[in-house]
């Protein structure tokens, strides 16, 4: 539910912006700044608690994954009826995730692509799990550096070499992150382990 708010509200900010785009111009952004200063709640704030959000089930499902079970993909299992031939590992999962964040928000920031990145499976050369998670935690490192630049002015611009404004690159990332993180708690449960994000709270 607060995931849902928060995307609600910032829907309702660039609804407002437009419209005061073709009005109030900069009265009306600095209305809705101040509006979500009293609500405690900037476009900066907010979307940096999105990518907080995913980071930490994306970064825990990945966790948990043993080393030794890295490389796995349901190809391996031969289900009766099932097709999987050709779908990535679970560390092409992960790395998959992390080169699509780079891809998106590199251009709100202005960093440099990691060496190797030339497809949307990230760099062949990363084996380890260490190496793997180190490279997913930079990733969404570079989106909260990213979200940290996000104002009520900038947020429908496009960034320069990005096809996208920033909203929607920004949104997209924790969306895309999202789609694939319920492909990786398939692929713990295939190995009979479960999500920490499923597993019951400590008291």
């Amino acid at each position: 539910m607060k995931r849902m708010g928060v995307f609600v509200y910032m829907a309702a900010v660039v609804l407002v912006v437009q419209a005061d785009a073709g009005g109030a111009g900069k009265a009306g952004v600095s209305r809705v700044v101040a509006q979500a200063a009293q609500t405690r709640l900037t476009i900066e704030a907010a979307m940096d608690r999105e990518i907080s959000n995913v980071e930490g089930e994306v970064v825990g499902a990945a966790e948990a994954m043993p080393e030794d079970k890295f490389n796995f993909t349901p190809a391996g299992l031969n289900l009766p009826g099932s097709d999987y031939k050709g779908v990535r590992s679970f560390a092409v999962q992960v790395r998959h995730i992390a080169a699509s964040n780079y891809f998106l928000w590199s251009a709100m920031t202005g960093d440099k692509l990691p060496e190797g990145l030339k497809d949307g499976n990230g760099p062949e050369n990363l084996k380890s799990k260490a190496e793997i998670m180190q490279f997913l935690k930079d990733s969404f490192a570079l989106g909260h550096k990213a979200a940290a630049t996000l104002t009520a002015e900038n947020i429908l611009q496009t960034p320069e070499h990005s096809k996208w404004t920033r909203f929607h690159a920004m949104t997209f990332g924790v969306a895309h992150a999202f789609n694939h993180y319920g492909q990786m708690v398939e692929y713990l449960r295939m190995n009979g382990i479960v999500p920490p994000a499923s597993r019951p709270k400590a008291d």
